[in-house]
């Protein structure tokens, strides 16, 4: 063999993932209130982008496609898509035909406005309902106000230490030892201290467990006797709902028993959760679907929702203004790179909007059982299904139904409550979803009345509603759901009768 160097030319084949190409993919995971933030970052960086208004009149047209009948009448097939419109196109200056259910006065969410002119999420007319949202003071400032003109010098310290290792529901959740050894004070000083704290206002803040936040709010009501003593003292046993130990141990009758769990149903375990924490966020929806026409000629308008979406523009008049403009050589190479990214992002802003029509037209094609008729007609879906179907790799369906929430006539769901596994059919056949096994339930449970239902029975009232299930399936679908056993629900209604 020849140790000599030589050159040889050889032909292989490689996928390489490009900045761009990573960033599309990242773009299809967003959705439009995280696409928004995207987009204003973008735009600080690149001189050639401009970010139109989201929403805007109901005679603008968004740069994403509409559907106003995906399956044509009687869901016969999915519709022509328009012909695609230039992607740096100022809508603001030009008129367009309305032929969207959403270009007349109100989009398909309904008088919400979210996509008309009444008040939408990105007019400067609209109301702006958080305006009139008060900050709710937290926990900690609640007590902190309150503890003030109670203590002075180094015991308002320690109590305003021992406020701030309090948690959100009201526990103290370090130990006393631990707090003065930390601020080199002896114990018995910060005892006080918590004992102060004990006296605020909600009645049971600062407890180191449960027994003891119902200890105080007893106190507070008057009504820490021996007998409630000592049934606080055997929670464990209440919980059980082995009332005749309690009644023994507390050394009452089953009136005074009785009595005292409706007192004790009266306190509140979790003191600290009725000031502060964190707003809650309402979901805002991506996606809307409304029926169109009635019966068999009847079908489905599936739309972005633009409120959260802005537009992006390609400002080719600046562009040409520098163009003309005397530049040297990596100015200009700077500029073509700000004129390349700017009409990548419209780009991929585009697809990533038609991508996920793609699949919201799908989904509601598969599922349109669920959406005629409710859950108990959710079928089972995959998103290998969805991805087959489209013609898409099964990770780019994955990362559209990810963070994105459809509304419907029957509420609002994310994308991925769609995807559910398959529940065999006695019948044999296509079988039922699991969404529709946990909603059975929930119903058969409700409805058990006196006679609680054991797993057993629920198998076999499920089993003459169609769905073959094992007994463990049952008992998991029950557990999911947030339903206890049939000894833990009799056990609960003889301490509510109780």
């Amino acid at each position: 063999m020849s140790l000599a160097p030589r050159l040889d030319l050889r032909q292989s084949q490689s996928l390489v993932m490009t900045p761009q190409l990573q960033q599309a993919i990242k773009l299809l995971a967003l959705s439009n209130l995280e696409i928004e933030a995207f987009i204003a970052e973008e735009v600080e960086k690149n001189p050639l982008l401009e970010a139109g208004a989201s929403g805007g009149d109901a005679s603008d047209v968004s740069e994403a496609p509409r559907t106003s009948d995906p399956f044509g009448p009687a869901g016969d097939g999915p519709a022509v898509e328009p012909t695609e419109p230039p992607l740096d196109l100022d809508y603001a200056t030009e008129s367009h035909q309305q032929d969207s259910v959403a270009d007349g006065g109100f989009g398909l969410d309904g008088a919400l406005g979210l996509n008309g002119s009444g008040g939408s999420a990105g007019s400067e007319d609209g109301l702006d309902l958080d305006a009139f949202a008060s900050a709710a003071s937290s926990l900690a400032d609640h007590l902190l106000a309150q503890i003030g003109p109670l203590l002075a010098g180094v015991d308002l310290l320690i109590a305003q230490h021992l406020i701030d290792q309090i948690d959100e529901c009201g526990y103290l959740t370090v130990p006393l030892r631990d707090i003065a050894d930390r601020l080199s004070v002896p114990l018995a000083r910060v005892e006080r201290a918590l004992d102060v704290i004990h006296t605020l206002d909600p009645t049971g803040v600062g407890a180191r467990d449960l027994a003891e936040c119902i200890v105080l709010q007893a106190r507070e009501a008057d009504r820490y006797d021996p007998a409630m003593a000592r049934l606080i003292d055997h929670l464990e046993l209440l919980a059980r709902g082995d009332l005749g130990r309690l009644k023994r141990i507390c050394r009452v009758d089953d009136e005074d028993m009785a009595d005292m769990i409706r007192e004790l149903r009266g306190y509140d375990p979790k003191p600290g959760c009725r000031h502060g924490g964190e707003p809650s966020l309402s979901v805002t929806p991506d996606l809307f679907v409304a029926r169109t026409g009635t019966g068999k000629e009847g079908g489905w308008a599936i739309e972005l929702n633009t409120a959260t979406l802005p537009r992006v523009l390609v400002n080719r008049a600046y562009y040409s203004e520098l163009s003309r403009n005397r530049q040297d050589k990596a100015s200009k190479a700077w500029l073509t790179d700000c004129l390349q990214g700017a009409n990548w992002l419209t780009k991929a802003l585009d697809q990533r909007q038609r991508t996920i029509l793609k699949v919201a037209t799908e989904i509601v094609r598969a599922q349109e059982g669920f959406f005629l008729r409710g859950v108990a007609h959710l079928k089972p879906l995959t998103l290998a299904r969805v991805a087959d179907a489209i013609g898409m790799h099964e990770s780019t369906v994955s990362r559209v139904t990810s963070n994105k929430y459809l509304s419907c006539a029957r509420g609002m769901f994310e994308l991925k409550y769609f995807f559910t596994s398959g529940i065999a059919s006695v019948a044999g056949g296509e079988g039922a979803s699991a969404q529709a096994v946990k909603s059975a339930i929930r119903r058969l449970v409700a409805a058990e009345g006196a006679a609680v239902l054991s797993d057993d029975t629920l198998v076999e009232l499920l089993r003459a509603e169609g769905f073959d299930l094992a007994r463990r399936t049952v008992a998991k679908y029950r557990e999911a759901i947030g339903i206890g056993s049939s000894v833990q629900r009799r056990r609960q209604r003889a301490l509510i009768g109780a």
